[in-house]
């Protein structure tokens, strides 16, 4: 990922994935699969969508509050997480289009 004037981005991209394949991510909510076999894509089959959306929304909301009250690291890790879920919904799309 190299683009001019895109490194902010990209740095960030990839600390969302560093969550997700090595950090806490992968702790929680892998269960040694890869991440389109995770979860949250085995639930949104049940559910539906809107179980993913729902949770990027949630992370979303509680990093708000972390961010009023200064904390900032766990506000970043939280907008991380909401970002994992957002790749994670257009993974579940994709993959329900090979259906």
């Amino acid at each position: 990922m190299k683009a001019e004037g895109y490194e902010q981005l990209a740095a960030i991209l990839q600390d969302a994935f560093d969550q997700a394949s090595t950090g806490k991510g992968k702790e929680r909510h892998a269960n040694d699969k890869p991440f389109h076999e995770q979860p949250m894509q085995q639930i949104a089959k049940r559910r539906g969508i809107g179980f993913i959306l729902g949770q990027a929304d949630k992370k979303s909301e509680e990093a708000q509050g972390m961010l009023e009250r200064g904390e900032i690291d766990a506000f970043e890790r939280e907008i991380l997480g909401a970002i994992v879920y957002l790749a994670g919904s257009i993974v579940f799309t994709r993959n329900q289009g090979k259906a």
